[in-house]
């Protein structure tokens, strides 16, 4: 990654040092768990380890509607991954599935495309109504829907925190056939009147144990009681937890279970440490590591808001092409930053552990943890953008001296 160096007289070392001395991770000034540094050592697998999946079978074999099967050779797709193998079938059988797979494996068309087919199909189409945990992926989930559906009178509802609530209100005025959100907005949304739920025919709880994660789990049983009994539901995890089981067990009728995980998501990406002696020190090492030429894509995470506006700023006097995510940015603010990190117009993104829960951004070559993670369940969250699809991915955790 290559930027424009710019002289100390342009910027005051001493002052950038000084700006994130309020996050002090090292210092436990969070209440986090204490993560003894050698978890942040690993070596990667390589991805030829994993033995080679042979699908049974093509898109043509599931005979979808011709419209989705257009759309999905224009997009130059003739064979599915493995999760959408596996699960494709099934959903068109009509049975409620658990969906095992790591991230970035194709898990959205693996429940949309079967769901869309039965939703057309159907003389009582009724509603297909996803719960995702953060409003990127339900963003993404629609995205997707877009181009599957494409040239097809079906209409989406996405229903997230950050974007304005009276549109979200006309969107599902229309009636659409997908209805997409987050449970705090969904819930909002139910409690003012303006969501029915009494039409729903597919449920589907994508990234289930991400959701529970972020403690999600009574606003989903909300959300459960409110949509009929008779329906399909569909759930996909990249992990099945003990937290998550217990919620399947009540949620799922007779499900059939579909598992193609491979190794960790983390098991790619190579993991280590970068000890620093003086807080100040810190910056002058993520400019070395963002000056690399191997780094294509670089996500750096962040404690705090407040930290992650000022390294942005700091990043950006020092020329390195950098934008931010946190929670106090907008939705329009938040996709503009992805989509310029995922279309190279910046090089180097900053977030808070917001951007780790759920988000598929291509190409991420380096993960550097500039403020240590809260827990290690974080830490596994953040490096796992990187690495993905069997992809070889590095992450660097900043770990002060003793």
């Amino acid at each position: 990654m290559k930027f424009r160096a710019r002289t100390r007289s342009r910027f005051n070392k001493r002052s950038a040092s000084r700006s994130f001395r309020g996050s002090r991770s090292n210092g436990r000034k969070f209440s986090g768990q204490y993560i003894d540094p050698a978890k942040f050592v690993n070596k990667a697998v390589a991805p030829a380890e994993d033995a080679v999946y042979a699908p049974k079978h093509s898109f043509t074999d599931f005979k979808l509607h011709k419209a989705l099967a257009q759309n999905l050779a224009t997009k130059g797709f003739a064979t599915p991954t493995p999760i959408q193998d596996q699960v494709i079938p099934l959903v068109l059988e009509g049975r409620d599935v658990i969906g095992l797979a790591n991230t970035g494996t194709g898990k959205t068309a693996a429940f949309l495309l079967p769901i869309l087919h039965r939703i057309i199909a159907s003389n009582n189409p009724g509603t297909a109504f996803v719960v995702a945990p953060t409003r990127e992926l339900a963003i993404q989930i629609n995205d997707e829907f877009k181009l599957l559906a494409k040239g097809l009178p079906l209409y989406s509802a996405i229903c997230v925190g950050g974007m304005g609530i009276e549109r979200q209100r006309g969107a599902l005025a229309r009636r659409p056939q997908l209805i997409i959100g987050t449970p705090g907005r969904l819930k909002d949304l139910l409690n003012r009147g303006w969501l029915r739920l009494n039409s729903v025919k597919y449920f589907i709880l994508d990234e289930v144990d991400r959701m529970l994660d972020m403690g999600f789990v009574n606003d989903i049983q909300y959300l459960i009681d409110k949509i009929p009994a008779q329906r399909q539901t569909v759930c996909m995890s990249a992990t099945m937890t003990p937290a998550v089981e217990k919620l399947l067990d009540k949620l799922l009728v007779n499900p059939a279970k579909v598992s193609v995980k491979t190794a960790d998501t983390s098991k790619y990406v190579e993991q280590d440490v970068v000890r620093y002696e003086k807080e100040e020190d810190k910056f002058d090492l993520l400019l070395t590591y963002a000056a690399k030429q191997e780094v294509e894509k670089l996500l750096v995470f962040c404690q705090t808001k407040r930290g992650v506006r000022k390294l942005t700023k700091n990043l950006n006097d020092y020329g390195v092409a950098a934008g931010e995510i946190h929670g106090n940015k907008s939705q329009s603010q938040r996709a503009r930053a992805l989509q310029s990190f995922k279309n190279g117009r910046i090089t180097t993104l900053v977030a808070t552990d917001v951007a780790a829960r759920g988000l598929d951004i291509p190409g991420v070559s380096h993960v550097i943890n500039f403020d240590l993670p809260m827990t290690y369940a974080d830490y596994t969250h953040r490096i796992g953008r990187t690495g993905r699809a069997g992809k070889h991915g590095i992450a660097l955790t900043f770990v002060k001296n003793r």
